[in-house]
């Protein structure tokens, strides 16, 4: 497979990555560029209104309903036209994983020990079309989103695993033949919503940020087809779609300040244009023609190896940690890796020096050892499989063959999946698949468009077993900045979907399906971080998920747009929320 950078430059990308990452940057409010100034400040600081701002992804995203997403960027971006009950306010790092409500008016109010969660809607909130948004619309967007999973699978399930009648039968509102809905949400008035879980959830809060609490007025649901036509509560809203195409939004006539502190809706319009290849998005990047790149995945391997030996070009760049993890997941339902010595090998096998050198070296994202990433509450240091070194930079396979001989599979054949519009992602299981061929491990790669990887492919694990995944390339961000926002996804059994899964190694230990539920009950933060601590070595015991790097992107900050800030709470993305483009 064709390497993304020429290997003549990785060697340039390497020492000159180490660079950039260490350079500080103070954020610039006057719109002086410097390198990762948009990791400590927010560049070109603006409130001029007027204009568009155009985006650009080189795929397409999974959907824009916000109750059928769970990539970061649609998180991000969501919130333009559709507004959950909390969110994140704009601010560089981790200054900008500070919660604060966004369609609530306060905070929730918590009783009975954290079972019940109350929120007060704030008043005068309308849709585009005048209508008053209300309670019941918010209730009615968890019960679609969360219990019609046949219909909209695509987003996390927690509220199915912790509302207090989960297991009463309810089939979701398409099923509904009473249409009364979830008895564990009540509404009690238009503004009230409470909700009623099996247990304590002491960050509540951060689970209502999920764009599955924004709200949908049932009368205007299409189920899989409103994606196409979103009915916004944000200071957006769509003009137009073309599948797989462009999305057009423009402004929200119904929106108001008075009831929004965090949106100033300042561009005229917004346009995202799709399937754009990643290189043609670095140069109009560069040239002001697109202003931000919806993944926010950063440049592709050409472009990485031309700004990190440019001091000037240099200067436009951040490179920002984002609660992510790159990994190789081991499927522990498809044989040898159901075996425990058979994963422990994989772990000691796969090179991560040169994995990580395959998808842009240390810039990318220094080599890891645990699940939780170093910018996550309750990472602790260790590594179960260390790596050792001969000179020349080859790695000891001593401990990967006396695992793989206990396993005694011998020489087996399986599959690796990785998304085929990251290019990155290819070149990453490539370098795994040599590394495995010398324990005797031959894999082969079949790839996917990030639109499906989870609805049809890596996330169905029907699919799995039936074309012999053993291996599944992934990358991984928080649900929310905590421990649990992160963990619970990937490493739960509860959270195992038959679509739409992001548990990949299928990982169903009872211990740690335990250590997550009592963590999210106790009310002490340091109690709960240690807990995560706990359960990310027990998965790591398990050998279910191989950590390459705790990923950096490198984002290219366009000189044309303004209120630029790389956020943590979004892996390291620019806020999407107030950014606009200089006339």
């Amino acid at each position: 497979m064709r390497r993304s950078v020429p290997v003549a430059a990785i060697a340039a990308i390497t020492s000159a990555g180490l660079l950039l990452a260490g350079c500080s940057g103070k954020g610039s409010d006057s719109g002086d560029s410097k390198a990762n100034a948009a990791t400590t400040g927010i560049v070109n600081a603006s409130n001029e209104k007027g204009g568009t701002v155009n985006y650009a992804m080189s795929d397409a995203p999974e959907s824009f309903d916000p109750g059928n997403t769970y990539y970061a960027f649609i998180y991000n971006f969501s919130r333009l036209y559709a507004r959950p009950l909390t969110t994140f306010k704009p601010g560089p790092g981790k200054k900008g994983n500070e919660l604060v409500p966004d369609l609530a008016e306060s905070m929730g109010k918590a009783t009975d020990g954290g079972k019940t969660w109350t929120y007060k809607i704030r008043k005068g909130l309308q849709y585009e079309d005048g209508t008053k948004i209300t309670a019941q619309d918010v209730k009615y967007a968890v019960e679609r989103s969360n219990f019609a999973r046949d219909t909209l699978s695509l987003g996390p399930n927690y509220f199915q695993q912790f509302l207090k009648d989960n297991d009463g039968g309810y089939k979701g509102p398409y099923k509904d033949k009473s249409k009364a809905g979830l008895k564990s949400i009540e509404t009690p008035d238009d503004n009230t919503i409470v909700f009623h879980l099996q247990k304590p959830f002491a960050e509540f809060d951060y689970l209502v940020s999920a764009p599955q609490t924004a709200p949908v007025p049932q009368a205007k649901d299409k189920g899989a087809d409103y994606t196409k036509s979103v009915i916004s509560s944000g200071s957006y809203k769509f003009d137009s779609y073309e599948e797989g195409k462009q999305l057009t939004l423009v402004r929200n006539p119904k929106w108001s300040a008075k009831t929004d502190p965090l949106r100033k809706q300042l561009p005229d319009k917004i346009v995202l244009k799709l399937k754009v290849a990643q290189s043609t998005i670095d140069k109009d990047l560069k040239s002001g023609n697109t202003h931000v790149d919806l993944a926010g995945r950063g440049v592709d391997g050409q472009t990485q190896a031309q700004l990190v030996t440019d001091p000037q070009e240099k200067a436009n760049t951040d490179n920002a940690l984002g609660q992510r993890l790159v990994y190789t997941a081991i499927n522990t339902k498809v044989k040898p890796f159901d075996n425990i010595e058979c994963r422990k090998a994989v772990e000691y096998a796969i090179d991560k020096r040169a994995v990580q050198t395959s998808i842009g070296g240390p810039i990318r994202g220094q080599i890891a050892s645990t699940v939780l990433p170093t910018d996550i509450d309750g990472y602790q240091k260790y590594d179960l499989y260390p790596q050792k070194y001969a000179k020349g930079d080859k790695l000891d396979l001593t401990e990967a063959k006396k695992h793989w001989d206990k396993c005694g599979a011998g020489k087996i054949n399986t599959t690796i999946l990785a998304r085929n519009d990251r290019q990155d992602e290819v070149d990453g299981a490539t370098s795994v698949i040599e590394s495995l061929k010398k324990i005797g491990i031959t894999a082969k790669i079949q790839s996917y468009p990030t639109s499906k990887y989870f609805s049809d492919y890596a996330g169905v694990p029907k699919f799995n077993k039936k074309n012999n995944v053993g291996l599944i390339m992934m990358q991984w961000g928080s649900d929310f900045p905590t421990g649990y926002g992160y963990l619970q996804q990937i490493l739960n059994g509860k959270a195992i979907s038959q679509s739409g899964n992001t548990n990949l190694s299928e990982l169903d230990d009872p211990e740690i399906n335990d250590l997550l539920n009592s963590a999210i009950a106790n009310t002490d933060k340091a109690a709960r971080e240690k807990a995560y601590a706990a359960i990310d070595k027990k998965a790591m015991e398990q050998a279910a998920i191989v950590p390459i790097t705790y990923f950096k992107v490198l984002m290219y900050r366009s000189p044309k747009a303004t209120n630029l800030v790389s956020t943590s709470a979004f892996s390291g993305e620019y806020d999407y929320l107030n950014i606009g483009v200089k006339k």
